[in-house]
């Protein structure tokens, strides 16, 4: 019995021993490993690779209201994108939508969060990555990958007064084509399917834009990004009709977003039609 104790003994301080002298080749291996990653690096010639830019472009959606004479109507609503005018070669004098390039100490997600701020004049907005943009010759300077990001404002948050050389633009769907119409100068008028309309591959990112917004406002909350935090029924059907580009039934749409609203208690007023009951976004 004590032989047999004594093995068990042998054996355990065997594996121990074992053990131990394990972990110290092993971290002897991660030293010289270390050490030689070091000379590695230190040695390492960049130059024998040729460079590229890395740029974002913000792709900004927000609702606007088609104007009416009539103030017993609701106002309809659009979608309009945000774009700006270039002071500078390439594309001189085209509209774009807003970017710049990704500085040595900054991600790609806070280029565009200071673009974003830069631009709209504004901070918190829901922005999420789009795609990667990496077409060889979209941009005539050099070598430029472009990360696009998507963002949704409400307009009601958003400065009454653009810089001169920015400017919103509604979105329109003519006979299966899409056209930009200027808010501000209606017949100042892009066709999306002209590839060349906007500078770079910008009409590219727009269309891209557009059907991910339309196949996330199925699944998701992200239609509460861009309507106040109080509104009707009937305005939030209008917006999600602006974004899918169809009529829908008051009465199934109202079945299928009664779990995402609740009622606030307030009436609409002021207006030139019959007070509607306030919802807002239901709380979690």
């Amino acid at each position: 019995m004590k032989k047999r104790k004594k093995g068990l003994l042998f054996k355990k301080q065997y594996v121990i021993i074992n053990l131990f002298l394990s972990k110290k080749i092993i971290q002897g291996i991660y030293m010289l490993q270390n050490e030689a990653e070091k000379e590695f690096l230190k040695a390492y010639d960049s130059s024998v690779f040729d460079k590229l830019s890395v740029a974002t472009d913000l792709l900004v959606f927000s609702i606007s209201d088609v104007k009416t004479n009539n103030y017993r109507k609701l106002p309809e609503k659009i979608m309009s994108v945000f774009l700006t005018s270039r002071d500078q070669f390439p594309f001189k004098n085209m509209w774009s939508l807003a970017g710049g390039f990704v500085g040595p100490l900054e991600s790609p997600e806070e280029t565009a969060k200071r673009v974003l701020k830069q631009k709209i004049h504004l901070e918190n907005l829901y922005l999420e990555q789009l795609y990667t943009f990496g077409d060889v010759g979209r941009d005539p300077r050099t070598r430029i990958i472009s990360i696009a990001y998507m963002a949704l404002v409400n307009r009601s948050d958003m400065p009454l007064h653009l810089q001169q050389s920015d400017s919103w633009f509604n979105i329109l769907r003519e006979d299966g084509k899409l056209v930009l119409q200027n808010e501000n100068n209606p017949l100042l008028r892009i066709d999306l399917n002209d590839p060349n309309a906007l500078a770079f591959d910008h009409t590219k990112i727009i269309k891209v834009g557009l059907e991910r917004l339309k196949n996330k406002i199925e699944y998701t909350d992200l239609v509460f990004h861009l309507v106040p935090n109080e509104f009707t029924l009937t305005e939030l059907q209008n917006v999600y009709e602006a974004i899918l580009g169809k009529k829908l039934l008051a009465p199934a749409f109202r079945r299928v977003i009664k779990s995402k609203v609740q009622e606030t208690g307030d009436l609409t007023s002021g207006s030139g039609h019959r007070p509607s009951a306030l919802y807002k976004q239901k709380e979690e």
